[in-house]
């Protein structure tokens, strides 16, 4: 019942936290109506500090590319880039497979448990189905039926529990969940959940595309993605384990009016919480194109 009560606590909070040496991920929704419209601009605003990030040199290609460095070596490269005839699709996708090119060995993990989850889900689904009519049987049979010593069976206004052995099925307004053995599957609001205990495999993701999160052992892939025509994104890959060059997080934050221009800020730190080098890159894309 360990992965059930976890997978619940990540359901309510939209947190999944582990100790030691596991990945922690937390995922908060973005409110962009109160956000100014984001500027069009043709050069960028470079100043020589912001935050943890220190300049190196002068601005390059005509002011459409700064470079920064940051604690232990990270690296922050912001660019200004015209969509001309591509989308933003297109070129975002360019930038995260550059970065997750640098992590070769967390991609490949990565690979593996999504395969591994989409096993789970298909799983955790069919015991959805099992359990529903297990459910319905025993709701027939309640009035006459015995409560066996390792089970449970709760019904309230709105509420329905049922729980044998490792196996159970939540039913709440607006929240499911269905466990078995080691694996579990969530559904709340417009998120799904899906957990594996054996693999150690958490993948997230929402209804609308908004937010994906993917996370095995001690790596998480992230994206997020704020509604609306204008470009406002996220995407970060961590890993404890350091990549050959000692990447231990890359990533970008990409924001850009419709039509174009994106500005980028692509990071790699070599330390997972990233020394405050992500927070600074976010600044320097509010500082040229605003929130």
């Amino acid at each position: 019942m360990r992965l059930l009560l976890a997978t619940i606590c990540t359901a309510c909070l939209m947190t999944a936290a582990c100790d030691g040496e596991s990945v922690r991920i937390s995922s908060t929704t973005t409110d962009t109506s109160g956000k100014g419209v984001l500027k069009v601009i043709d050069t960028l605003q470079c100043p020589e500090t912001i935050g943890v990030l220190t300049r190196k040199g002068t601005a390059h290609a005509g002011g459409a590319t700064c470079l920064y460095s940051g604690p232990r070596g990270a690296e922050v490269t912001l660019q200004l880039i015209a969509l001309s005839d591509q989308t933003v699709d297109v070129v975002l996708q360019r930038f995260e497979n550059t970065l997750s090119a640098d992590m070769p060995h967390t991609m490949a993990e990565l690979r593996n448990a999504s395969a591994e989850a989409d096993r789970a889900e298909a799983a955790a689904d069919a015991a959805g189905a099992q359990a529903d009519v297990a459910a319905a049987e025993a709701d027939a049979a309640a009035a006459e039926a015995n409560a066996a010593a390792d089970s449970a069976r709760v019904r309230a206004p709105g509420m329905a529990i049922d729980a044998e052995g490792d196996r159970a099925r939540v039913r709440l307004p607006g929240m499911s969940v269905d466990a078995d053995g080691d694996k579990a599957s969530v559904r709340i609001g417009g998120f799904s959940i899906n957990a594996d205990d054996s693999s150690e495999t958490v993948d997230i993701s929402s209804s609308d595309e908004s937010v994906s999160i993917q996370a095995h052992d001690d790596a998480a892939e992230i994206r997020t993605r704020a509604p609306g025509d204008a470009t406002r994104r996220t995407y970060m890959l961590t890993d404890r384990t350091p990549a050959d060059k000692g990447w231990r997080l890359v990533g970008f934050e990409a924001r850009g009016p419709v039509g174009g221009p994106i500005v980028i800020a692509t990071v790699r730190a070599k330390d997972r919480d990233s020394d405050g080098v992500f927070d600074s890159a976010k600044d320097l894309v509010t500082l040229n194109v605003g929130e």
